[in-house]
């Protein structure tokens, strides 16, 4: 029999069968905001299709902030109705699980992405050109930088309004990162969110060929990263016979169930376990920036307009962290003792190596890069901890990071000179003295950075450390205190300089922003304050979502 008859003869079977394939079972209340933001990203496509260019900026806005706070509310709902507690299941067929970390992690994505369009969305940072208000992002993203079609599109005052489905797009992917319930649905959403921040980061409307050199160095880090992700994929197939985390996590205790017998030779095979597991672990470790894999980050904080950065410096890593404590806690509990050694390492090295190179940097946005690199081992070592009090610090400091984050960044928007953002710490030398609040909003920051108590950033340390000292990983937190005293001394240094040193005469002046920028720096600095000086319900709210369905 030939290979096309075998082939052919298979699809009359099938077809002559029609009742073998299920219909799947989905269950849309509980995946309402994840289709909420999707549908309002196609919304905000055909905006960009059919709407004459004036309308669109108020349009996209609109629909974007909306999409967010329904989203935002369909989370609370689920949350209210014990889908995080006692009703966490696997719903889509088993794909996405509903439990409390998911629920918690994606309300956090969605607060930071919609105080994140609040600076997308910001026009009037830079001078007005050509009596039109002008936003972060180039005037006409196809346009070769420097050339005819944008100086034309310069001149015309076009804004680039697609970065608003854009980020609908990427908050969608981020959504199903830290719920995907099973391997392929993790990479599938993996792509769905890395792909527009690949655009987002070539968007800058200055220093467009730095943007896209960062957009191009990032994509292809990204392309190997999903690379070993899905190599690590099809090997943990061959080892347990299926993609789903539960199946996965059965064969590594000694469950085996129903075995196909194409898959019978491979099954329990422990290099393939090990080999592809390492492998996923590389894949999100990328997407974390942890040392060794970390090299695209300060490179694309640099280069990306700076909005961009702040929501993917802050969303990122929530919904990186999501996915990764999934995978650890759920599918590799039982490998725990080999893994645990590794992921040491990386926190040991990923602490000390962002906190030593910090210290060299002269640019403000590589200085929150390299910081954001430490703080990633930081949240490493109550990933470690492998307790469900390591859960819900982790929950807990991601929650405050990604505000911290994101007011920075914003902050960082409204220090301008002639050519755009002043990143080079040279030029924040007294600025202090020029615009005190500016200074002081973004001292609050770097003293939350530093994890200084009464901010946001010391709760969360504490918890975190708290929890991985219980955890048995004692020697990790001496490092982790070592690493914070190293970083210390630069966020400190930043601040001396901004209110201790002369202001330079040619130096940058602080541009007023409208109340897009405000509210959004306001709320960083109301949760820095509020986790801070009382943290204890939030704790509790992470430690209730802190259980894993399985």
């Amino acid at each position: 029999m030939t290979h096309a008859a075998t082939v052919h003869s298979l699809w009359t079977t099938a077809a002559a069968a029609p009742d073998k394939i299920p219909s799947p079972d989905i269950e849309y209340g509980q995946l309402s905001p994840t289709l909420i933001v999707l549908g309002a990203a196609i919304v905000g496509v055909l905006i960009e299709a059919f709407l004459p260019r004036r309308q669109r900026y108020v349009a996209q806005l609109f629909v974007s902030v909306v999409a967010l706070a329904a989203a935002f509310a369909a989370v609370i709902g689920l949350a209210a109705g014990d889908y995080g507690t006692s009703k966490a299941h696997a719903a889509a067929m088993g794909a996405i699980a509903v439990d409390g970390p998911a629920l918690f992690l994606q309300g956090t994505i969605l607060l930071v992405a919609l105080v994140a369009v609040f600076t997308f969305a910001e026009r009037r940072l830079d001078p007005v050109v050509h009596g039109n208000r002008v936003d972060s992002f180039a005037a006409q993203a196809a346009a070769v930088p420097g050339g005819d079609a944008e100086k034309a599109a310069v001149k015309a005052g076009f804004t680039t309004t697609e970065v608003f489905p854009l980020v609908l797009f990427a908050v969608g992917g981020m959504l199903v990162f830290p719920s995907a319930n099973d391997l392929l649905t993790l990479f599938v959403a993996l792509e769905v969110f890395s792909l527009p921040l690949y655009i987002l980061c070539a968007l800058a409307r200055r220093h467009r060929a730095l943007s896209q050199e960062a957009a191009v160095k990032y994509f292809l880090l990204g392309a190997f990263s999903s690379a070993f992700l899905l190599f690590g994929i099809a090997l943990l197939y061959g080892y347990a016979g299926t993609v789903a985390y539960s199946g996965i996590a059965d064969v590594v205790d000694g469950q085996v169930r129903n075995v196909t017998p194409a898959l019978a030779g491979t099954m329990g095979n422990d290099a393939l376990l090990l080999i592809g597991g390492a492998m996923v672990l590389m894949g999100l470790l990328f997407k974390i920036g942890a040392v060794p894999f970390h090299m695209w980050t300060p490179d694309v904080y640099q280069g990306a307009p700076t909005p961009v950065t702040g929501f993917m410096a802050a969303a990122t890593k929530v919904a990186a962290f999501g996915a990764l404590l999934r995978l650890l806690y759920v599918v590799l509990p039982g490998l725990r003792w080999d893994w645990r050694p590794v992921m040491w390492g990386v926190a040991i090295v990923t602490m000390l190596g962002g906190a030593i190179v910090a210290v060299t940097q002269t640019d403000v946005k590589r200085l929150l890069a390299y910081s954001s690199i430490a703080h990633a081992g930081f949240i490493l070592a109550g990933v470690i901890a492998t307790t469900p009090d390591g859960i819900s610090s982790v929950l807990f400091y991601l929650a405050a990071y990604s505000f911290v984050t994101l007011g920075a960044f914003a902050v960082v928007t409204l220090v301008r000179d002639a050519g755009g953002e002043a990143t080079h710490l040279s030029k924040w030398a007294g600025l202090g003295r020029r615009s005190p609040l500016v200074a002081a909003v973004f001292a609050v920051f770097l003293l939350a950075f530093a994890g200084i108590p009464l901010t946001s950033g010391f709760a969360g340390k504490f918890a975190v450390f708290k929890a991985a000292a219980d955890g048995g990983a004692g020697p990790l937190v001496v490092i982790g205190v070592i690493s914070s005293a190293i970083a210390a001394f630069f966020y400190i240094r930043v601040i001396v300089l901004m209110f201790f040193s002369e202001p330079r005469t040619d130096g940058p002046s602080v541009a007023v922003p409208s109340p897009l920028t405000s509210s959004a720096i306001a709320i960083g600095v109301a949760v820095t304050l509020v986790l801070g000086v009382a943290p204890q319900y939030f704790l509790d709210l992470a430690s209730q979502a802190g259980v894993f369905v399985r």
